[in-house]
């Protein structure tokens, strides 16, 4: 446990064995089993999820019945409703193990806390958050301008074994486009050209 939370970390700042020690006193461990959710929407997001193995899914349901993927979370990947972790409001979101899950939590008092009393850990979430709304536009902007190929080659550069761990629907979703289409798509990829 705390293997792939350090190994984040320690990419972006470096901690003492003392700060490592102070760190682990703020998360909960928990156990996810696969179709068991952490977030369900219309509840109040209590916690800011780190990944130490499985995969998780963050989504929408739209009017119509249909899900919109919005993140997959695999292992060293953070997994939350930010807006709803730091304001309160109840959460449009549903956040749901693809597979058995062992994740960090921390609650919104023990991140407060954590970031008041370790600098450096303050310094590990303002990359994260950066890096995530840099992640955010290149999405967007992607989603906007981008070939049905073009996306399926992109999320195989984020999520590089995401094609065997999730069903290709989801994989259609996360990406905006209908299951048929990226079937196509990838039999376009596989024949020679």
């Amino acid at each position: 446990m705390f293997e792939q939370l350090f190994k984040s970390i320690n990419e972006r700042v470096a901690l003492t064995e003392e700060e490592k020690e102070l760190c682990k006193t703020f998360y909960t461990f928990r156990r996810l089993r696969k179709r068991q959710f952490l977030l369900q929407e219309g509840d109040v997001c209590k916690y800011n999820a780190f990944v130490e193995k499985g995969l998780l899914r963050s989504y929408t349901v739209d009017d119509k019945g249909n899900e919109h993927i919005i993140q997959f979370a695999a292992e060293g990947w953070w997994i939350s409703d930010l807006y709803s972790f730091l304001t309160g409001v109840t959460s449009v979101y549903n956040i749901e193990a693809l597979e058995d899950c062992e994740l960090l939590l921390l609650t919104k008092s023990a991140s407060d806390e954590l970031l008041a009393r370790l600098p450096k850990f303050e310094s590990y979430q303002r990359i994260l958050l950066q890096g995530a709304y840099i992640a955010m536009q290149r999405r967007i902007h992607a989603s906007l301008n981008q070939t049905a190929e073009e996306k399926y080659l992109n999320i195989i550069d984020i999520y590089p074994d995401i094609i065997q761990r999730v069903p290709q629907h989801m994989v259609a979703s996360y990406l905006g486009l209908t299951p048929e289409t990226l079937s196509r798509v990838r039999k376009q990829l596989i024949l020679p050209k």
